[in-house]
């Protein structure tokens, strides 16, 4: 059985899948959050308008580098 499964390179997927399974999504919530304003509220500061976009930036590079690997993988 040890020779049909790689134990070093499953736990390897397993450990990045959960590192980027919660990250990006965690910092996906974060830009919402920031740019989340309640009713009737003070306009919002620009620095969590700054920090929103830059969450969504690092999310959509994220995603932008993951279709990369998978098409150019050999």
């Amino acid at each position: 059985m040890d020779n049909l499964i790689d134990g070093g390179a499953l736990l390897r997927v397993v450990v990045v899948s959960l590192l980027l399974g919660t990250s990006i999504p965690a910092v996906f919530a974060l830009g919402v959050r920031a740019l989340a304003t309640d009713a009737g509220a003070a306009p919002r500061p620009a620095i969590r308008t700054l920090v929103g976009y830059l969450c969504f930036a690092v999310v959509v590079a994220a995603v932008v580098l993951g279709i990369y690997s998978i098409t150019t993988a050999k």
